[in-house]
């Protein structure tokens, strides 16, 4: 006999109301000598294949339920067989997306396989009209258990005990009362007792709950009787492929084959035996697994843009490069098609594709309009609570005021989970020699147990995922902020179900291209087919790649990655195009986290250090790159030569390193790589050395074909940038940057030698737009004026012509808010047709005329001469560079540091460009901050790699831990910095250690502090 089962449990998964993970319940439930456990989350299954997987981990038998509630209604649905799995899929689904919505008539339809537990009493009246088949009155401690009793004794329905479990301890009803707050958006002391689960709502033992039930055993008997009819072995595994024109399998393959074929003689306009063999390979195995289908339909949405980026693991597909999902050869770049699909793999691999960000919402809607709302839905990403909102959330709970939470959350990571997070707080620098009130420590030890809850779902930026036939049979779906459908879970729990997802992602930097190739098509004539360019053919882009000048190219821009470059071509000749490309690509993967080490190595070995392989079985693997792992698919090949691993081993083993996959632990990897080493007769100080090199994976890293895809984009970036460098930066700032500020773009243009204009308008254009040798600010920087205004002003443009002046402008364009066009004068937008003394009688003519509405035109034939405005005393510059920083945020007339000129030159500040001249001596030097990352050392002490400017160039600096300790409270700032420190220098690239910081702006023009 089945002991008392608990049908009623709260997880992190009921949003805004449960408090542990699935791995905890069924842990908590195996130690209290449990067999079986439901998991019942509110209105969804959103932890349902982690909640299965766990609970095998744990041996217990898993039942999958929910509770339905909607307004008064409410009722536990337990799912008997795959039927009511259905069932339930649709019902949760009706629930979210149909207004209004009826619980009990709902079930009416939706009930078939389903066991309904509840004690409301219309619901439960309703049902039985119909069946009292699989109908049972709810009876939970702390929830009326008499009335509820006297209502089965009234229906003559079956009573089930329950307990309606939310928490394991006594400081569990304290974090749910803060959760139900935070999610109310209201204080403590405004919880009304409806809002909370009762104080009796735990996960309680069968002796417990027997002596709770003593007037009613058959409630308690009930509970393993529904347990015994539910199935408990599920199965997600099975992958669910969309279908592709309802083709059947085998003519989608053949389809597949023909288009393969089709592309091959496309882009080599041959087919040899190398390129046969290799397609026959890859054909086989993605019709062996089923996935023909799914290559057509991306192949159908790859081609609704001329420029994207497929990229992840299926670039290393032949397939994939002959139908135009990706662009870079496989062959030619040697790259691992295994890593992609590989005959033991169980999974469904995704592709990934990049479209231009402003173009990937239609091509989404495209996949919708052609697949239909029925089998196509977004995938969730499920909103939980980073270490920075938990703290400002709850703080907020407990009316602390809005100042006071911001001093303490600004300095908290909006990414690390609260846990970290705060427990961080106690040793870091940002908060070191701070005392907090007992209300602070109360509010943080809550905060810190908020490390899992679900708050609520959001769209993820693209994973789609289409099926054969009805979605909701799957999984619910609910309806994103956009109205789109969403399933309920998250990208790993879908890919553990078998939905086999496809990425439409957005990349700004295929849209820079875009635009950038655009503008030079028209200012020169010369138009490029994205697909067939060969960017590293000119010399100029592969200077500029082995010099680090990137600012602006996708991937490669970043402080870390250009110091790379530097440090790999630093005094070498310039290289070819593939040998440049072979580096680019590795230089791209080797930047992460755990790599340090490697990455010095790797740069040393490039400049003639000797080396030789660990062992000689590793030359094939890693002759490539220097004789280092690299790439991802390097691990799994390095298992499969020196342990002895198949491909789906060693693919399994890639998986656990990168954190993907929770089957099996590290440990057991290790030892099995240990020993399966030993067996090929390779040493132990090998191995282990070995294994230190794929340790250096873990949290994230790249696979070959990935990071060549996204190379290739940063080579065309690198030509725009070359060649054209005005309509480069031009549609860099337009689409938003990367990893710079606006500012620190403008900054890069100045040192490309372009001229800043500033925005006019008769000359500006909603984005930037340059041409030549200069670059003019778009409409768009002043953020205060609406899109709306902006559009009427370039439509009237448009329709008649420049404007004469400031009195045609209001004539033709008499309905602008005030507001905006002040906004506009401030900005500098008339200073071409009045000149920029003329600002306050320009403001003064305009607030006139709003004054003096029948002065404008209304309908007369001639209309008057306004008059005579008083003659008003120009702005002088401090004002004109205020106005300046009010309307666009940043100073575009000069560079930040030059009102500070007179201090550099009285000091004798070393500038930037100069550093290199210094190294090994202590400087002193002006910089204004561009950006900074904040890491921990192998010790785990925070320090920080930070990047500055001057006039002259770019410069990077680092704060060890002790001067990041002393000065981590000023990094960060839009301010001129006052940076001291010792140039060093590696592989011909300088940095500064820095030793003391402070700020320009607090001396006077001798280098004297101000009081």
């Amino acid at each position: 006999m089945i002991p008392f089962t608990h049908l009623h449990v709260h997880s992190t998964y009921s949003p805004n109301w449960g408090l542990h993970a699935p791995a905890v319940l069924c842990a908590a439930a195996r130690s209290a000598g449990m067999t079986h456990l439901a998991l019942t989350d509110r209105n969804g299954l959103y932890g349902i294949p982690r909640f299965v997987e766990e609970a095998k981990k744990a041996g217990i038998a898993p039942l999958i339920g929910a509770e339905a509630v909607s307004g008064t209604q409410r009722a536990v649905l337990l799912v008997k067989n795959q039927n009511g799995y259905a069932a339930l899929c649709r019902l949760l689904s009706a629930l979210h997306g149909r207004h209004p919505f009826d619980l009990a008539d709902t079930l009416t339809t939706f009930r078939e396989g389903l066991y309904i537990l509840s004690d409301d009493v219309t619901l439960l009246q309703t049902l039985a009209e119909q069946s009292r088949a699989g109908l049972y009155v709810e009876i939970s401690p702390g929830h009326h258990m008499e009335r509820a009793m006297a209502l089965a004794r009234r229906l003559a329905l079956p009573p089930v005990a329950t307990t309606r479990a939310v928490y394991l301890g006594d400081e569990d009803i304290e974090t749910h009362r803060v959760l139900r707050a935070i999610a109310g958006n209201t204080t403590l002391p405004r919880l009304r007792p409806g809002d909370c689960a009762a104080t009796a709502d735990f996960l309680r033992t069968e002796a417990q709950i027997r002596a709770l039930f003593p007037h009613c055993p058959e409630a308690l008997e009930n509970t393993a009787r529904i347990a015994a009819n539910c199935q408990t072995e599920w199965d997600f595994s099975r992958t669910i492929f969309p279908r592709f024109r309802d083709l059947a399998d085998r003519q989608a393959a053949a389809l597949l084959e023909q288009r393969a074929q089709k592309g091959a003689l496309w882009r080599y306009g041959r087919l040899d035996d190398k390129i046969t063999a290799r397609l026959d390979k890859e054909l086989t195995i993605i019709r062996d697994k089923g996935f023909a289908h799914y290559f057509l339909v991306v192949e159908e949405l790859a081609k609704r843009s001329p420029r994207t980026c497929g990229r992840g693991s299926a670039a290393a597909s032949l397939v994939a490069y002959c139908l135009g999902i990706t662009h870079v050869d496989p062959l030619r770049y040697n790259l691992f098609f295994e890593r992609f699909l590989n005959e033991e793999r169980i999974d469904p691999p995704d592709i990934d594709i990049d479209f231009p960000w402003d173009e990937r919402d239609g091509v989404i809607d495209f996949a919708f309009r052609h697949h239909g709302t029925d089998r196509a839905a977004m995938v969730a990403n499920q909103i939980g609570f980073k270490s920075r909102g938990a703290v400002r959330e709850v703080a907020k709970v407990f009316g602390i005021p809005a100042d006071e939470i911001k001093a303490v959350t600004g300095r908290l990571s909006s990414h690390g989970s609260p846990q970290r997070g705060i427990a961080s707080m106690g040793s870091h620098p940002l908060f070191c020699g701070e005392s907090r009130s007992s209300d602070w420590r109360r509010i943080l030890a809550i905060a810190s147990r908020l490390d899992g809850p679900l708050r609520h779902l959001g769209q993820h930026c693209g994973g789609l995922v289409i099926v054969p036939d009805d979605i909701r049979q799957y999984v619910p779906v609910e309806l994103s902020a956009s109205g789109r459908p969403l399933i309920q879970w998250e990208k790993d729990q879908a890919e553990a179900a078998g939905l086999v997802k496809i990425d439409i992602l957005g990349n700004r930097s295929l849209a820079v291209i875009r635009d950038a190739l655009a503008a030079v098509a028209r200012h020169t004539g010369n138009t490029i087919d994205y697909r067939d360019w060969q960017p590293l053919a000119d010399a100029g882009t592969r200077a500029l790649l082995c010099a680090g000048d990137t600012i602006g190219c996708f991937y490669i821009e970043s402080p870390a990655t250009r110091q790379l470059l530097k440090k790999m071509w630093n005094g070498r000749p310039l290289p070819d195009e593939d040998t440049l490309f072979e580096h680019l690509v590795m230089a791209s993967s080797i930047i992460r986290p755990a790599a340090n080490t490697f990455i010095r190595e790797f740069v040393a070995r490039m400049h003639g250090k000797p080396w030789r392989h660990l062992h000689p079985l590793l030359a094939p693997i890693l002759d490539e790159t220097y004789g280092l792992a690299v790439y991802q698919e390097q691990i799994t090949r390095i298992a499969m030569a020196l342990a002895g691993f198949s491909a789906g081993e060693g693919d399994r083993l890639r998986k656990i390193i990168s954190k993907k996959d929770r089957d099996q632990s590290l440990d057991d990897q290790q030892q099995r790589f240990m020993d399966g080493g030993a067996r090929s007769g390779v040493a132990e100080a090998v191995l282990s050395k070995v294994w230190r090199q794929v340790l250096s994976f873990a949290g994230y890293s790249f696979c070959k074909p990935h990071s060549a895809s996204y190379a290739l984009v940063s080579c065309k970036a690198a030509w725009l940038k070359a060649n054209h460098p005005a309509e480069f930066m031009a549609a860099v700032i337009s689409n938003g940057g990367g990893y710079y500020t606006t500012l620190g773009y403008l900054s890069e243009a100045r040192r490309l030698g372009l001229t800043i204009l500033p925005p006019d308008i008769n000359a500006s254009d909603w984005a930037y737009h340059g041409k030549g040798q200069r670059l003019r600010v778009g409409l768009m920087q002043i953020a205060s004026v609406g899109r709306q205004t902006t559009e009427h002003i370039l439509r009237e443009r448009n329709r008649g012509g420049d404007f004469r002046d400031f009195e045609d402008f209001l004539r033709r364009l008499p309905q602008l808010p005030a507001a905006d066009v002040t906004t506009l004068i401030k900005a500098g937008c008339f200073d071409a047709l009045e000149g920029c003394r003329q600002r306050p009688r320009l403001i003064w003519r305009l607030l006139d005329r709003h004054r003096r509405p029948a002065e404008q035109d209304n309908g007369q034939l001639f209309i008057a001469e306004p008059p005579p405005s008083p003659t008003l005393p120009a702005y002088d510059q401090a004002t004109l560079h205020r106005q300046e920083l009010e309307t666009l945020g940043l100073p575009v007339a000069r560079h930040p540091l030059e009102p500070f000129a007179a201090i550099i030159r009285n000091r004798r500040l070393i500038p930037a460009s100069d550093l290199k001249r210094w190294v090994g001596r202590h400087v002193t030097l002006a910089g204004w901050w561009v950006t900074g990352k904040p890491i921990r050392t192998g010790k785990g002490q925070p320090m920080e790699f930070a990047t500055f400017e001057d006039a002259t160039a770019l410069f990077d600096a680092t704060f060890f831990p002790a001067a990041y300790a002393r000065f981590c409270k000023k990094l960060g700032q839009p301010r001129p910095y006052l940076i001291k420190g010792v140039v060093e220098e590696e592989f011909g690239v300088a940095t500064v250690n820095v030793m003391w910081l402070g700020f320009l702006d607090e001396e006077d023009q001798n280098g004297k502090r101000r009081e």
